[in-house]
């Protein structure tokens, strides 16, 4: 399709199981109704993220001439699990717990409505 943008994060520093309930409240939204959304969400670190990937892929859309930001829907996006960073924390006795810091990624397609 000539009038799809599709813009992608793959390194996000966030668990995909925190991140798909706010992915959840902008998807099928117009654009500009999502970063409204977005600004007063409670998750912040989220919405900052998603805000940048949106206003990403509305500056892709305004260089191709022949598409109208204004009429610009979330048409696709959804979160993937990325790499795990495996890590131990010292515990008592010698011993040794395993910590798994997830990451994401993130696949936003926007089209014109």
């Amino acid at each position: 399709m000539k009038n799809l943008v599709t813009v992608k994060n793959n390194s996000v520093g966030v668990s995909a199981k925190k991140m798909r309930p706010v992915v959840g409240l902008i998807r099928r939204k117009k654009a500009q109704d999502a970063l409204k959304i977005l600004r007063y969400c409670e998750k912040k670190e989220i919405s900052i993220l998603l805000s940048k990937l949106i206003n990403s892929a509305l500056a892709i859309a305004e260089g191709n001439s022949s598409l109208d930001i204004n009429n610009m829907i979330i048409h696709q996006i959804f979160v993937d699990e990325g790499k795990t960073l495996k890590r131990i924390m010292p515990r008592a006795q010698g011993r040794a717990f395993r910590i798994n810091k997830r990451s994401s990624k993130v696949t936003l397609e926007i089209k014109e409505e």
